[in-house]
């Protein structure tokens, strides 16, 4: 019997193939592991009304955790347009399988490491060494809103003093999208993001919101954040909106160092912070909870690449990464940095975005060589 059952999500266009490349390191490495796959993404939205099955939810209530490769999303009339037609009326509503997975599983912590390595032509600048942290399930991505708005909820906003220039606009002309915070919220990911830089040796935590505005949201994360420096005195804490963030990593990205913030601000964030490190090819992400974990390359599907075997499959060897850490192969996930690092310095064997011809499933070789 394998040690641990891994559920494998390869999703839609090139997560299919970033997938194919993280099995080739995976069976180098030799990691005694049971690998599910599952179905998820737009091919069963298309044909079933769902993206996120029910059936792939109970196979990975059985698995210890998931690999994910990449999904199609589009906005709602665009996907109730390629609906099946027997599915069309319905009343069918398209919600992304991969913030649904974080909700329903309280998938709570996203971590984002951010890492120039060395020889990487599309680095911002050699040896910058960033790691994100995102809250994964509330905030603006809570999935509480509405379109046209109910009359309660036209009720509430109208008791708003703020909400009078408002008064005028119908029902059906306006749309809310809610950003709720929770105070239990703010503690986990403030809690991950201090226990990382304690753990790893890391000397600041900079908490990036907007309170001078959102005085009521981010300011409840500021103040959870003030409140729980106290209990690391050797790690300084620092606060930036996430406007002037944008622009002080472009600025000074050596002066900082693990940064935390609420969903829509971390997903902004740690793209940002990914580009700074090559692009989406070498950005990889872990959704977090208490007793299991989602890992996911942050680039989406690309459908104009799909089957090309074209994209760097390197944000997912560096996911896979992650995994191995989670699952507590310390070593292996060593190896892996080692073999990834090599073969980025090296320069031989390079996709597109690096300048180079090779293939996707050639620079996974490329790296299971190393190792």
């Amino acid at each position: 019997m394998a040690k641990y059952k891994i559920a494998v999500l390869p999703g839609d266009g090139v997560g299919v193939e970033v997938t194919e490349a993280a099995m080739i390191v995976l069976k180098k490495l030799g990691l005694d592991a049971e690998y599910i796959y599952g179905d998820i993404g737009w091919e069963f939205w298309r044909k079933e009304g769902e993206p996120l099955p029910q059936r792939t939810i109970e196979l990975l209530k059985s698995t210890d955790c998931c690999l994910f490769g990449a999904i199609t999303s589009k906005p709602k009339d665009e996907a109730l347009e390629e609906l099946a037609p027997e599915l069309a009326d319905k009343g069918l509503v398209y919600r992304s399988p991969i913030v649904r997975l974080r909700q329903h599983f309280d998938l709570h912590t996203n971590l984002r490491p951010c890492k120039a390595y060395e020889g990487n032509p599309l680095v911002y600048k050699e040896g910058i060494d960033l790691v994100v942290f995102r809250e994964n399930t509330e905030g603006l991505y809570g999935g509480v809103e509405w379109h046209p708005i109910p009359e309660n909820v036209r009720a509430a906003v109208d008791s708003h003093p703020a909400a009078a220039k408002f008064a005028d606009c119908p029902n059906e002309d306006m749309a809310v999208s809610t950003r709720i915070f929770t105070r239990k919220g703010c503690q986990r990911i403030l809690r991950s993001a201090f226990e990382f830089a304690k753990k790893h040796g890391r000397k600041s935590v900079t908490v990036v919101e907007k309170p001078n505005v959102l005085r009521e949201t981010s300011g409840l994360m500021v103040r959870e954040a003030r409140k729980m420096a106290k209990e690391y005195p050797g790690i300084k804490l620092w606060e930036a909106n996430i406007d002037a963030m944008c622009m002080w990593l472009l600025k000074n990205p050596f002066d900082y160092d693990v940064l935390v913030s609420s969903n829509m601000f971390g997903d902004i964030i740690s793209d940002l912070c990914a580009q700074l490190v090559g692009g989406l090819g070498f950005a990889a992400s872990a959704n977090i909870g208490d007793s299991f974990a989602v890992f996911e390359p942050t680039h989406g599907s690309a459908p104009k690449y799909a089957g090309m075997y074209k994209v760097n499959p390197m944000a997912m060897l560096l996911t896979v990464k992650l995994m191995l850490g989670w699952l507590g192969e310390k070593d292996m996930a060593s190896k892996l940095d080692a073999a990834i690092a090599a073969v980025i310095a090296e320069g031989k064997v390079r996709t597109y975005d690096l300048g180079g011809t090779n293939t996707t499933l050639e620079v996974a070789q490329a790296v299971a060589e190393r190792l």
